[in-house]
């Protein structure tokens, strides 16, 4: 949708005051928020102290799902021979490997220039933002007046402070794209989400990995069934995985070299070091204590639910409110933030039906109420993958669907583990979403096979159970008793 002319033309005139709305933050959410402003006919101005697509394009989501692609050509190679097809001699070219990463990036990329951006009614201005006043900023010595602002500077790599770790020359989320070939030996430190997609596409694409964890498991976060299920996945891709044991310190050695000494005394050597534990809001040297806004503990923003900072003229989205840390939720809150403020509106963030991802192999995708453990109340609707015929072709059976149903019947919460698992998330999100049980979910048809017949069997399954009740079951055969009598009598 192209922005009207009277607002592009207001857009190209910077030194014009005071501006509708400042956008301080190029990433998904900043660049979302400041395209539905720009819609909605006000004058918009975008600050990006580097380059405007943020962390998903650059080091997030789109190289990681790159890498991951590539890592599973090569696992899908050397499996073949279980579905019969004899591939021998798979070789890893990691030159090419990041070839095809940068190629994909710079195939996204123009979707996000400060061209598209101007294009789409958003003045773009390079440089470094600073709140001076409740309704001011400065930009490289320049004044920007405002009469709304939103906040989207999201979040960084986190670096835990352990003795040693400044020392090391380790990689993070961020820095991992720069390598030039591929590591003999690596070890993850954190086994969440970005830790288990990184290490295991490491290790399919020939790394030595091993993955340390403090907490008792991998991916803490999720499904206990389906942690499980991920990290057998991983040991079989030869990724050493090991729990439980926080670090004490780091050993620094040359170029790179270490070995991290956890709690327990053992000892974990590393070519490289990858830490992974997470994402730390990028809100220091911004001045918002100069605009009245609150920051909270671990440096997030303090918003309401309409996203609203402790000065009501200043708004935030994404990664740097303590909201789920996904690029959609930061899309859809970039967007809401930025119409609440330029329309005063009042419409808020729900929090009931955000769907997640993990892009390791099996994929995770959960929503909702938690399916393990599951709260007090709710019942359980599940389908093992061994059963689910699409799996039994593939060869691919280590999954579940596991769907949380409250008393009425209604699907409150999934967790889905299995090949294209995030695809099939989208039908139960919308199931939540709209209040829908397991019986509506039973009688949509679905094709066949696929993945998706995973949460439609267990809802049947679910639906079936209900039919089994002995009032149910008596008014059925009751039911039947009368047909077949009305039927006999014709």
């Amino acid at each position: 949708m192209t922005a009207p002319a009277a607002t592009r033309a207001a857009a190209g005139r910077l030194d014009a005051a005071p501006w509708d709305l400042v956008v301080v933050g190029g990433g998904t959410a900043g660049i979302v928020g400041a395209k539905t402003a720009a819609r909605l006919g006000v004058r918009v101005l975008l600050v990006e102290r580097e380059r405007p697509g943020g962390d998903c394009l650059w080091t997030g989501c789109v190289p990681s799902k790159s890498l991951i692609a590539a890592a599973e050509a090569a696992a899908s190679a050397r499996r073949a021979a279980r579905l019969g097809v004899d591939v021998s001699g798979v070789r890893v070219d990691f030159t090419r490997v990041m070839q095809h990463v940068r190629g994909v990036i710079a195939h996204i990329e123009p979707v996000d220039t400060p061209e598209a951006l101007e294009a789409a009614g958003v003045r773009v201005l390079t440089g470094d933002a600073r709140f001076t006043g409740p309704g001011t900023l400065d930009v490289d010595g320049r004044t920007i007046p405002f009469r709304q602002a939103l906040v989207t500077t999201g979040a960084a790599p986190a670096v835990p402070p352990v003795p040693g770790l400044a020392d090391t020359a380790y990689l993070t989320s961020d820095s991992v794209w720069g390598l030039t070939g591929l590591p003999r030996d690596l070890v993850v430190l954190g086994g969440g989400s970005i830790g288990a997609e990184l290490g295991q596409a490491f290790a399919r694409l020939g790394t030595q990995v091993t993955v340390v964890e403090g907490a008792s498991r991998l991916l803490p976060r999720e499904d206990v069934y389906a942690a499980r299920l991920v990290t057998a996945s991983l040991e079989a891709d030869g990724v050493r995985v090991r729990t439980g044991q926080a670090v004490a310190r780091v050993e620094p050695g040359p170029d790179g070299t270490g070995a991290l000494l956890l709690e327990d005394g053992t000892r974990v050597a590393f070519g490289r070091l990858l830490v992974a534990v997470g994402r730390s809001p990028r809100t220091a040297d911004l001045g918002l204590a100069s605009a009245g806004v609150e920051v909270g503990p671990g440096g997030f923003l303090v918003v309401d639910d309409r996203l609203r900072t402790t000065n009501p003229r200043i708004w935030a989205a994404g990664d740097l409110t303590g909201k789920p840390q996904f690029t959609h939720v930061a899309a859809a809150h970039g967007s809401l933030a930025a119409s609440n403020a330029v329309l005063g509106l009042r419409r808020s963030v729900s929090g009931a039906a955000l769907p997640r991802v993990t892009f390791t192999h099996p994929e995770v995708a959960a929503v909702g109420v938690a399916t393990d453990p599951l709260p007090e109340g709710m019942t359980l609707a599940e389908w093992d993958h061994a059963h689910l015929d699409r799996a039994v072709a593939e060869g691919q059976t280590e999954g579940v669907s596991r769907l949380a149903v409250d008393r009425k019947g209604r699907i409150v919460g999934a967790t889905l583990v299995g090949p294209r698992a995030g695809e099939s998330l989208g039908v139960v999100t919308l199931a939540i979403t709209r209040g829908l049980t397991t019986r509506d979910l039973a009688g949509v048809v679905h094709p066949y096979p696929t993945y998706d017949d995973g949460p439609w069997n267990a809802a049947v399954a679910h639906a079936r159970q209900a039919l089994e009740q002995p009032a149910v079951r008596t008014a059925t055969r009751a039911l039947a008793g009368a047909r077949r009598w009305w039927l006999d009598r014709r």
